[in-house]
């Protein structure tokens, strides 16, 4: 599924829950725009933003043997290994460094799309001019472990939107067989990875763009089944709505289902994935707590796709049922819509 660049980073910060910061990294993006070149844009504007803010900075503790006397003594240390008789210590103090974890990703980022192949080689040269501005900040070798190290407060909450893009690079990018170098893997030919992205970027966009259902969130749904003893209960699996949106008098369940095709195809026909709707239909049995809203509630299957729309309809008990696409092959004015018509029953 070919989805324009444009509508891609659209996706992205709508996930990421970044609509702001995604104001403030205005990326000029044309149809010759490769995803790679995407995220070296981004990337750059950002982190110019970021230099122009002022980058973070933080105190870090240090411990080494020095001539003389630095903050902390460390006796034990200095005494071990006879320091004293050469006039020096070992000493502990922070300094007042850039050199911190958000930075050292950032610079380290930098460094990994200035190794990748295929990179325009303009963009490559503005990433190189942009690492120089880093200086005092160390290269690391990043590993997954290190996004979760990150803290965010309110004066380096930017920085959630920079390191969302560098994650998303790290992910992108492998060792290729040329040491040194990279290559860029493109997420969007995975459907799993599309998958996540997509039921992310519906579920913050409910959030965002409208107002009709105060409640937009996960769901978890227990089985209405009667046990005979215990621990039968816990072999069950869990069952999880991809979006439930509920306010006073209406509830909608939005199962969203990314696949390069939306319909499979038997025998020349094309039919609703099975799968998908037993799930749906089981989530709209088992929510029934009794009441109205719950009893009466409408549950979606909604597809992304590139060219054809379907709008089907079908009804169990008071139950609607309904498959929706929306095409993310069109301005975004046109997906925006789309998605809010979905909703309005």
């Amino acid at each position: 599924m070919a989805i324009p660049i444009e509508n891609i980073y659209f996706l992205l910060c709508y996930a990421w829950n970044k609509l702001d910061e995604k104001e403030r990294v205005d990326v000029s993006i044309d149809d010759k725009t490769e995803l790679l070149d995407l995220f070296a844009k981004v990337l750059i504007t950002s982190s110019k933003l970021l230099l122009k803010r002022g980058i973070d900075k933080s105190y870090i503790d240090h411990q080494e043997e020095i001539s003389g006397i630095k903050g902390k003594i460390e006796i034990s240390q200095t005494l071990k290994g006879n320091l004293l008789f050469k006039q020096k210590t070992v000493c502990t103090y922070d300094d007042f460094s850039a050199n911190i974890i958000t930075n050292q990703i950032l610079v380290s980022t930098i460094y990994r799309l200035t190794r990748t192949k295929g990179i325009d080689p303009i963009l490559k040269m503005e990433l190189a001019k942009l690492q120089k501005m880093l200086l005092g900040v160390d290269l690391i070798e990043i590993k997954g472990s290190h996004f979760k190290q990150i803290k965010l407060n309110r004066n380096n909450r930017f920085y959630g939107f920079v390191m969302n893009v560098c994650h998303l690079i790290f992910q992108s990018t492998l060792p290729s067989e040329e040491k040194g170098k990279y290559k860029f893997s493109d997420f969007t030919r995975d459907e799993k990875k599309m998958n996540q992205l997509f039921e992310a970027f519906i579920r913050n966009f409910y959030r965002i763009e409208q107002r009709k259902f105060n409640t937009v969130k996960k769901e978890i749904i227990k089985w209405q089944f009667q046990e005979d003893d215990i621990e039968s209960h816990q072999y069950l699996p869990q069952m999880e709505t991809d979006i439930s949106l509920e306010n006073e008098e209406k509830k909608i369940i939005i199962d969203a289902k990314y696949y390069k095709e939306t319909m499979t195809v038997n025998y020349d026909k094309e039919r609703i994935r099975s799968s998908n709707l037993y799930q749906l239909f089981s989530y709209l049995l088992n929510q029934q707590d009794g009441s109205e809203k719950t009893k009466m509630a409408t549950g979606i299957l909604l597809y992304p796709t590139i060219e054809r729309d379907y709008d089907l309809d079908f009804k169990y008990d008071n139950h609607k049922i309904q498959i929706r696409t929306v095409n993310l092959d069109t301005n975004w004015k046109n997906i925006s819509t789309r998605l809010k018509e979905i909703i309005n029953v």
